[in-house]
């Protein structure tokens, strides 16, 4: 009769906690502090009565009300500037995101003459402050009658999110084996197919990224939308913003109820990027 004997299972040691250890977490948690109060501070400020807004002292806890919510989106036009925005901004996003699949692929992958050039190009583009293009992109507007023009500030938009766009995707191009691709090709597969059956599946988290900046850039864009388009009828959420004066001074109830709404999609956008992100990433690594 055989008997077996069994080892205990070894205790997991807590590693001593440092002074070190300690004032990062405090640090880190001062920064978190630092960065999400101001948002904290909006939202709970469109929740006030007025009253409870313009005190001395401030005031934690309230009586939360609708009421600034309601100024804020009872403006007149309302739904147009949302209808706006999300015109300008996502059809900029599709055509950057279009192009720079193109462009980001034959930079990264094909060798031609000025190759080099166009890269410098790109960065250039992207390091330039659109605001000094303002006055350029008003008389160009203004010469081809294109003034209060929605495709014409989407246009606009898409020129603004594009080199950042090519300059991301082409790093995660670059990234990827080009053995794969080669394998894909001996496998029968013309270099399109190679493409989109290969490097596509890979580019996802790349395109999360760069489809996130780019949404971001084009719906917080102010001075264009402010020089281009004085029509109402062809204005965006950015100017819905600056609305809310009265002869007593700011309504900043209002205010901040507008720039909670404001900054909603973007919240919703983020999150829902950041999950399809992380889905491409592993979807990528497994064949079929």
């Amino acid at each position: 009769m055989s008997t077996t004997t069994q080892t205990p299972q070894k205790l997991r040691t807590r590693k001593p906690v440092t002074v070190g250890a300690v004032a990062k977490n405090l640090s880190a948690l001062v920064i978190a502090v630092v960065f999400v109060f101001p948002v904290y501070w909006m939202f709970s400020s469109s929740l006030k009565p007025q009253h409870e807004i313009m005190t001395k002292d401030p005031v934690f806890v309230f009586t939360p009300t609708l009421e600034n919510y309601t100024t804020a989106t009872g403006v007149d036009l309302f739904w147009t500037y949302v209808t706006n925005s999300l015109m300008v901004t996502v059809g900029a996003v599709l055509l950057a995101l279009l192009v720079a699949l193109a462009a980001s692929f034959a930079i990264a992958r094909l060798k031609f003459k000025g190759r080099k050039g166009i890269v410098l190009i790109v960065m250039m583009a992207q390091m330039a402050p659109w605001e000094v293009m303002v006055i350029a992109m008003y008389m160009i507007s203004r010469e081809n009658d294109m003034l209060n023009s929605i495709p014409m500030l989407t246009l606009i938009y898409f020129v603004m999110v594009l080199p950042f766009t090519i300059w991301t995707l082409r790093g995660f191009i670059a990234a990827v084996p080009v053995e794969l691709e080669e394998a894909a090709q001996i496998d029968g597969c013309t270099r399109g197919q190679a493409f989109r059956k290969v490097i596509f599946p890979l580019l996802a988290p790349g395109l999360m990224s760069t489809s996130l900046f780019g949404f971001i850039t084009a719906w917080n864009e102010f001075a264009m939308i402010l020089m281009l388009n004085k029509d109402k009828e062809s204005q965006t959420l950015t100017l819905w913003l600056t609305q809310f004066q009265t002869a007593f001074g700011s309504d900043w109830g209002a205010t901040m109820a507008a720039s909670t709404l404001f900054a909603l999609p973007v919240l919703i956008v983020f999150l829902f990027l950041q999950r399809k992100a992380v889905g491409g990433m592993t979807a990528g690594a497994v064949k079929g």
